[in-house]
């Protein structure tokens, strides 16, 4: 009986994820045979997805040598907690929340480094570090350090945020990951925005 409801669950959610549009519905049913415990799809899933897992690094991670040390993180993530992937969105939402998080934890590293060894960038003000600047709307900021200020200040703003302007997902698909209503998600995204946009360093 539980194969039975198993089995009813995963067509519900595969119809919810044939209305999203671009969808590798091979990629996610390799997801879920690695999430029920199949060591072979794992590694064909994370193979599958490495070369997207270091170009949306490379968005908040510029320095490609940055930008892979988050993808291997994120990596590595995914292969600890796919069982926890629970499929009732596409597997590329739960993805780029992951890959969000490394990204961000591997910044937080870089600047503890950065603290005990100093950096050119650093001996030099006026220049602002590569590394901690990234591109929104047009503009080189130091988003992430705006991040780590927004999340001190207004922790539930950014989540939905990084989801929309840097992993680019549909305010959908935000709600739905985020288990919000589709008008909170817009609102927290559109006060996300003007509270990074105080922060920023602007060269």
């Amino acid at each position: 009986m539980g194969s039975s409801d198993h089995s009813g669950h995963e067509k519900v959610s595969g119809a919810k994820r044939r209305v999203a549009s671009n969808v590798d519905e091979e990629l996610e049913e390799l997801a879920l045979r690695a999430r029920d415990g199949d060591a072979a799809a794992l590694d064909d899933l994370l193979r599958r997805i490495q070369p997207e897992v270091l170009r949306r690094c490379s968005r908040f991670l510029p320095y490609r040598q940055d930008a892979e040390e988050a993808c291997q993180d994120a990596l590595l993530r995914v292969a600890r907690k796919i069982d926890s992937f629970k499929g009732n969105s596409l597997f590329t939402t739960w993805l780029y929340t992951v890959v969000s998080n490394s990204a961000r934890q591997t910044y937080r590293s870089m600047k503890r480094r950065a603290a005990e060894y100093p950096t050119e960038a650093e001996r030099m003000p006026h220049q602002s570090d590569p590394r901690t600047t990234s591109v929104i709307a047009g503009s080189r900021i130091d988003l992430l350090e705006a991040l780590d200020q927004l999340e001190k200040d207004r922790p539930n703003l950014v989540a939905p945020l990084v989801l929309r302007d840097l992993c680019q997902m549909d305010y959908n698909e935000i709600a739905s990951e985020l288990n919000l209503a589709l008008g909170t998600v817009k609102s927290r995204i559109h006060q996300g925005r003007k509270h990074v946009r105080k922060s920023l360093t602007v060269s």
